[in-house]
């Protein structure tokens, strides 16, 4: 008995005990571009520092890499006999070297390229097989060099011609990065490819001495675009590794794949208002102090401009160039209320060049600006906006009405020339030989954006928060490397106009742990409106939203319905609409133009929409649409027909939305698009939807919705399908019950799809109606 227990228990203790999982291993071999660096306050990085970034879990990166290192001294100082030891069956090794190979003066390093450098490659190659690695060959990085016309010169002679010599000769793969690199310089050009290097001088960061010129060391965005490069290459060559890649958020999307944003960065020095002349005591102006200590950092090179803690009145902020205006824990930044303050400047609304009081905060044609820091601005938005009577209690009102005018309709204004404005629909636009004077009459009408960050590269808006704006929050108009962090914008949800953030015809932004809540749409990306907006012909491309969260707001992620300047590459994820009307939201009408295309939204989660949880229309403003009717109002569906294309004609399409959660909307998903120009490509997987109403799809062209719970609390039907073309309705699971699952409708409907879907659940399947014809149907 006790022999056979003594059995089992060894049996229990051998199952229990599990071997560690071998992990794919790959090993880094090569110089400083590769190596990793110290993180504490030093700005160089290797691309192999960051090339784990873009891998799963379920493989190891070992780098090796080693700062000033050729091949012949990487050998000779034990270095790679170190990593022969080390390797195993399965792992891979990837070699890149060549800039201290050509170091002639150098007898520890240099290795001729014909010779020395190709035996060595030669050796790593087949001592890496001998031991049942993968070897993988890399042609060295480029120098950043160009000459007097802005033409790209290649620095590495004969050196990345041998590795691809090796390449072909012993059947290694290659990744050329080289290649890659030089195109990647030459798009850049000479000024652009700069954020990729060293271009710091001292007093940037604490450990590091700095270089006014360094072209050949990455930032930390040079070293991930490098190292994105790298898994191009991988994913080009199918190589086995490629499987680890690790996927982004975003359907059939890796991480790699995804838009860089470069971070500007600041010299250390300090400049406190405070020294300027400011006072805190909300009486005195402080508008010349907090300029003059701006223009006095931009004057020694650029830092910090502090505004301690305190309440600060000021008039309009003009940032310039390498400044972080800095707000610190309990500054209160308090914008004047008096109009005189705000002089008419030439400006910008909705994609038209209007004339606009100057904004509060002011970057215009700026390179390397930010505005950081846990304090507060506040616009005193409440003496610009008109206020409408319903939205106010009868208190409210009454104390609100004893200064301003109020317009017949219940409409309060806070001045006679607010007023003006108003009835003469007058935006202030600079047409006609018009000039600033012309609109003195309405001026107080022109409202002012908040923020207007214009033509600007590199800016970081990161921590504050701003509230009660005149109009829009943020504006980032014409901008390129904009990166906003753990913002949080607050407004009234009857403040009229107050968008959280408009990113029009910009590119590569980074928006992220930030929350709105206000009175207009919550996060919109634009690009001009009709034929200005075309003529421009900016689109606003490569932004990335994550991980941000909108109360009440029109719409949580709207595109439009300005977007005549096109958008494309939006990737939003991780984030939480509360309370807002729509909540993704795509929006335009004949006239606007413009493409938007290729966006995905994903892990989306939303409660108590008013209207749609996802909505496209290109009849915007219709009156059917955006607000449920109330009990007894009239709704006007708007009148279909077909009009010819042209240049106004918008077009929708690319479309990748998944994992979206929604408790309480008025509709689930609506889609409208127009006869002549169909939206296309929609692609919606893996949604739970709790709505009053289910789907509805009319004039959309390849829509493919799958794996969807609609739980709708009216059915009949579920579904509304109306001319639509190529619809395919995988696993959509609905209420037992219901009334009628699909309506099937319009004379153009065609190929229309149902797989995986149990339609004996509902009380009838399907009817066709106006002209609908029963054999567009089939089912899988």
């Amino acid at each position: 008995m006790k022999k056979t227990l003594t059995i089992v228990l060894l049996l229990i203790a051998v199952m229990a005990f599990r071997f560690p999982e071998k992990h794919v291993r790959i090993f880094l071999i090569g110089d400083s571009t590769m190596a990793d660096q110290p993180t504490d306050d030093n700005p160089q990085r290797g691309w192999g520092q960051l090339f784990s970034e873009y891998f799963t879990n379920d493989i190891e990166i070992k780098n090796y890499a080693v700062n000033g290192r050729s091949t012949k001294s990487f050998i000779d100082e034990g270095r790679w006999d170190s990593v022969l030891k080390q390797l195993q069956p399965g792992d891979w090794v990837f070699m890149q070297f060549g800039h201290n190979d050509s170091k002639k003066e150098d007898t520890t390093r240099f290795a001729a390229p014909q010779t020395t450098y190709r035996t060595n490659l030669t050796r790593f190659i087949n001592e890496a097989r001998s031991k049942g690695a993968h070897p993988v060959l890399i042609t060295p990085v480029n120098r950043r060099k160009f000459d007097s016309t802005g033409k790209f010169i290649d620095q590495h002679g004969e050196y990345p011609g041998v590795v691809r010599d090796l390449s072909q000769k012993l059947k290694v793969p290659l990744i050329d990065l080289h290649k890659s690199s030089q195109a990647l310089l030459e798009q850049l050009g000479v000024e652009e490819s700069k954020k990729l290097f060293l271009f710091i001088p001292k007093n940037y960061f604490k450990k590091y001495k700095g270089k006014e010129e360094d072209n050949t060391h990455f930032t930390e965005y040079g070293a991930s675009v490098v190292a994105s490069l790298v898994c191009t290459d991988i994913k080009k060559l199918n190589l086995d590794v490629a499987k680890y890649l690790k996927p982004s958020d975003f359907k059939e999307k890796y991480e790699f794949e995804l838009p860089k944003v470069y971070e500007p960065i600041f010299q250390l020095d300090t400049f406190n208002i405070i020294n300027y002349g400011a006072k805190s005591d909300g009486i005195v102006m402080n508008t010349k102090a907090i300029n003059d200590a701006i223009v006095d950092a931009n004057a020694k090179g650029g830092g910090v401009v502090v505004i301690p803690r305190g309440l600060w009145l000021t008039g309009p902020i003009v940032l310039q160039n390498n400044v972080n205006l800095h707000l610190d824990d309990g500054a209160l930044v308090l914008f004047s209320s008096n109009y005189d303050d705000y002089p008419l400047v030439k400006s910008d609304f909705e994609g038209v060049e209007a004339a606009r009081c100057q904004s509060p905060i002011t970057a215009e044609n700026l390179t390397n600006i930010a505005i950081t820091g846990k304090g507060v601005f506040d616009g005193s938005g409440n003496v610009w906006r008109p206020l409408k009577k319903a939205k106010m209690t009868e208190y409210d009102w009454k104390h609100l009405t004893t200064s301003g005018m109020v317009t017949d309709d219940g409409t309060w204004f806070p001045s006679a020339k607010a007023l003006k404005g108003y009835q003469d629909k007058n935006i202030g636009k600079l047409s006609g030989g018009k000039e600033l004077k012309d609109f003195e009459d309405i001026k107080d009408f022109l409202r002012p954006n908040f923020f207007r960050i214009t033509k600007c590269k590199n800016v970081l808006l990161e921590d504050f928060t701003a509230q009660n704006s005149p109009a829009w929050n943020l504006h980032i108009l014409l901008d390129e490397d904009v990166t906003i962090r753990n913002v949080s914008i607050k407004n009234w949800w009857f403040a009229q106009n107050t968008d959280g953030i408009d990113i029009e015809s910009s590119k590569d932004v980074l928006l992220e742990g930030s929350t709105f809540d206000t009175g207009d749409d919550g996060i919109c990306i634009k690009s001009g409106r009709d034929e200005e907006g075309r003529k421009r012909g900016i689109p606003t491309q490569n932004v990335i939203v994550d991980n941000c969260t909108v109360y009440r707001a029109h719409g949580g992620f709207v595109v439009g319905s300005e977007m005549s300047g096109g958008v494309k590459n939006m990737y939003v994820s991780n984030c939480t609409f509360i309370g807002t009307d729509v909540g993704l939201r795509f929006k335009s009408v004949r006239g606007r133009g413009g493409i938007v295309e290729n966006i995905y939204a994903s892990k989306i989660d939303m409660e108590n929409i008013r209207s749609e949880a996802i909505y496209f229309d290109v009849y915007y403003q219709a009156t059917d649409q955006t607000n449920p009717p109330l009990a007894g109002e009239k709704v006007t569906m708007p009148k279909i027909e077909i009009k010819p294309v042209d240049e106004g004609t918008p077009t929708f399409q690319h479309f990748y939305i998944d994992n979206i959660v929604c408790s309480g909307a008025n509709k689930a998903i609506f889609i409208r698009g127009l006869p002549e120009m169909n939206i296309k490509d929609v692609n919606i997987d893996n949604a739970v939807l709790q709505a009053k109403q289910g789907i509805y799809c009319e004039e959309a062209t390849d829509v493919s919705l799958k794996n969807i719970t609609i739980l709708s609390q009216e059915t009949n039907p579920v579904i509304t399908i109306e001319n639509d073309n190529n619809i395919k309705l995988d696993n959509i699971q609905y209420k037992t019950d219901a009334d009628l699952l699909m309506s099937i409708g319009g004379d153009r409907t065609k190929n229309i799809q149902l797989l995986n879907m149990d339609g004996s659940k509902a009380k009838k399947q399907t009817e066709f109606v106006d002209n609908a014809q029963s054999n567009v149907l089939t089912t899988h």
